[in-house]
């Protein structure tokens, strides 16, 4: 894996920049329903280093937190997977299914420097207690506002619909690298929102799922050409 230079994903050049206003769609405060239309220039935005308007496949990983699954242990919540998720060793991955992402110089005064959005269709993560299970599915990153959204079933019944369920911290965030033809970010951690804190204490009877519970480090390692 290698440090991508501005030259190496410096995608305008390529014509992969298509029209729209960046500040519109990129940043939406919802879960948005279709890909995001980033612009080629603007007075108020810099153009960005990379610019991919269709992602083509990759997944988006977890590494869990040890906390988080003691956690779920004293809970006794049995993490697992559903649809294309994969769950291995403590490692969940999820294949994105599309989505389309902007990526600034981390080093310049525009931000979020990181916008897009990224989906996950057909694939989730469960937990199940006895004989409840709650599946947290179809997943949509939004970088551009530190959100991730999903819809949320109780034993196979849906209990809402793209919810906030986790916070995206990108502090820790490295900087954007190249492994074959997958742009990869790494080192976001992700926490349990207050949304979703409610809804598992609700539905496990508890009230020890904290919101801003650390879950895990996110990779997203997306395809971003054929």
């Amino acid at each position: 894996m290698r440090k991508i230079s501005k030259a190496g994903i410096s995608f305008a050049a390529a014509g992969l920049l298509v029209t729209g206003v960046v500040g519109a769609g990129v940043a939406a405060n919802a879960a948005p329903t279709s890909n995001v239309h980033l612009a080629a220039s603007s007075s108020t935005v810099p153009a960005p280093l990379a610019a991919v308007p269709e992602v083509f496949g990759g997944d988006t990983s977890v590494a869990l937190d040890s906390n988080f699954l003691a956690a779920l242990k004293s809970l006794k919540l049995t993490p697992g997977t559903s649809g294309n998720a994969k769950l291995s060793g403590t490692d969940i991955s999820f294949p994105i299914t599309g989505g389309s992402l902007a990526y600034w110089n981390p080093k310049g005064d525009y931000r979020p420097y990181v916008q897009g959005i990224l989906q996950h269709t057909g694939s989730g993560l469960t937990l199940k207690a006895g004989s409840t299970t709650v599946t947290l599915e179809d997943l949509t990153v939004n970088p551009g506002n530190s959100k991730l959204y999903g819809d949320v079933l109780v034993n196979g019944k849906v209990a809402a619909e793209q919810a906030y369920i986790f916070s995206l911290h990108g502090g820790t965030l490295k900087p954007l690298t190249m492994d074959g033809k997958n742009g990869v970010l790494t080192g976001t951690t992700v926490h349990v929102s207050g949304t979703a804190a409610k809804l598992l204490n609700s539905t496990f009877k508890t009230d020890a799922v904290k919101a801003d519970l650390l879950v895990g480090v996110a990779t997203i390692s997306a395809q971003i050409t054929k």
